[in-house]
């Protein structure tokens, strides 16, 4: 891993650029997720409806009330399954745009279990977008190679981690007990909601 490329993609987010890194799962398009016109930007790059939520990466569970309001329940499943290929819808913090959570009041909140991903979190210093770095409705990219031309022309920074495992994180409502999407753990997520 390069420190510079890290740095120059920090830097490109600061700007409120976007960026394409690797995470535990697929490749990730990324911008400032606390800046609704780089938000704004990301949408466009997909060709996102906007009335689909993205979800933001932070660097550890520690950080996460700083950006969301998890109660002690949310904060044990927090502290169980992550870092990790899960996303976890909390109530949104003051700082959040609605741009992000398409007005919803929950958020998805990752903290991915990437060397470079955390390492461009820590230099980034914000919580940045986590979402497939594919134009929506197409495959997501496990290579650089795959990712689509639309997307390497609106991004600043691509950062190769080489190939990517694949599949998509699960999605879980620690306060509805709901998993609105299976994938890595869902089983022993299923367990943990069934205990706790």
């Amino acid at each position: 891993m390069q420190t510079t490329d890290v740095d120059r993609a920090a830097a490109a987010i600061a700007d409120g650029d976007l960026v394409v890194y690797p995470t535990e799962t697929v490749y990730g398009l990324g911008a400032n997720a606390l800046d609704a016109a780089a938000v704004d930007r990301l949408f466009e790059a997909k060709g996102r409806d906007r009335d689909k939520p993205v979800s933001m990466a932070v660097e550890s569970v520690a950080i996460v009330p700083d950006y969301a309001d998890p109660t002690d329940r949310e904060r044990a499943f927090l502290d169980r399954f992550l870092p990790g290929p899960v996303t976890v819808l909390l109530q949104r913090g003051e700082r959040v745009p609605d741009v992000l959570t398409a007005g919803r009041e929950r958020v998805g909140v990752r903290v991915p279990d990437h060397e470079m991903a955390l390492a461009l979190l820590a230099a980034a210093e914000t919580p940045v977008t986590a979402t497939s770095a594919n134009v929506s409705g197409e495959p997501s990219a496990c290579r650089i190679g795959d990712v689509h031309a639309p997307i390497r022309e609106a991004v600043a920074v691509v950062l190769d981690g080489g190939e990517t495992p694949g599949g998509g994180s699960t999605v879980v409502d620690p306060s509805t007990g709901e998993i609105h999407r299976r994938g890595p753990l869902a089983d022993d997520i299923e367990a943990w909601l069934a205990e706790h």
